[in-house]
């Protein structure tokens, strides 16, 4: 590992140890409280992992100008450009490659400075399904910072997410990519993880779009007989705006309406 590597560890691990300053540990023997660091988020979304493994060098922005940026040798590219410098398609594979450390070639870096995430994370986490989601969303959430190649410059607006790569961002995990309910951390779930494809079929033929809008919102019945799946609404209100959130849940239900099964005719 080069030492531009190494000191970019060092400096996720020193912002993971102040996030963690709240989370107190006590001693038996001492009666002292301890911090506990961890450079693992439980989160898998990607723009959690995002903050966490890559905002120190990339910025929060995505834009090259994090904190660590001014010492490194190369200063590290503008992540929103990506797709703009490939013509307007966003070279999703080839940024999966990289980011897991089986391509290194010339993509963002031109080097090896970046650290080879795929193996860091398996040293961080057991389970290879959960590493394998971790990296799906981070390049989701990397395809989300792309500036729109129809933007005339100054004005550097991030192109919203569409409604399929906010799915896959926040819900393949437990529902997979194509919403059948046979995604990767399925099997570790407390309850069965619905086909989301049935909507329309278990409600005779008509899409219940408001009754999915206030599920996701988490305002209406729970998807899964309990409130097992995460609160979407208040995630994305942390987030952004209100608009915002609200615009990324119709999102949401406007995809998962052009999913639905079609009845044999």
């Amino acid at each position: 590992m080069t030492r531009i590597a190494l000191a970019t560890l060092v400096t996720v691990l020193a912002v993971s140890a102040l996030s963690a300053q709240n989370s107190d540990v006590r001693s038996a023997e001492t009666g002292r409280s301890s911090q506990t660091p961890t450079l693992a988020v439980e989160s898998l979304t990607g723009r959690d992992s995002f903050d966490r493994y890559c905002a120190s060098c990339h910025g929060v922005d995505g834009r090259g100008g994090g904190p660590v940026a001014s010492v490194l040798k190369t200063r590290p590219p503008d992540l929103t450009t990506l797709a703009r410098r490939e013509g307007g398609t966003f070279p999703r594979e080839r940024v999966a490659a990289f980011v897991e450390g089986t391509e290194r070639l010339s993509l963002t870096h031109g080097n090896g400075d970046m650290p080879v995430w795929g193996r860091t994370l398996r040293s961080l986490d057991s389970s290879d399904a959960r590493i394998k989601v971790r990296l799906a969303n981070l390049v989701a959430y990397v395809e989300s910072l792309q500036l729109a190649v129809e933007q005339a410059a100054p004005a550097r607006t991030v192109a919203p997410m569409s409604g399929a790569q906010l799915f896959r961002t926040h819900c393949a995990s437990c529902h997979g990519e194509n919403a059948a309910g046979g995604g990767p951390i399925s099997v570790q779930l407390r309850n069965a993880v619905p086909d989301l494809t049935t909507f329309s079929a278990r409600n005779g033929g008509m899409f219940p779009a408001e009754r999915v809008r206030q599920m996701i919102e988490g305002r209406g019945p729970a998807a899964h007989g309990d409130r097992s799946m995460p609160v979407w609404g208040d995630v994305f209100r942390q987030q952004n705006s209100d608009a915002d959130a609200a615009m990324r849940i119709d999102s949401i239900v406007a995809f998962l309406r052009s999913i639905q099964q079609r009845s044999a005719e």
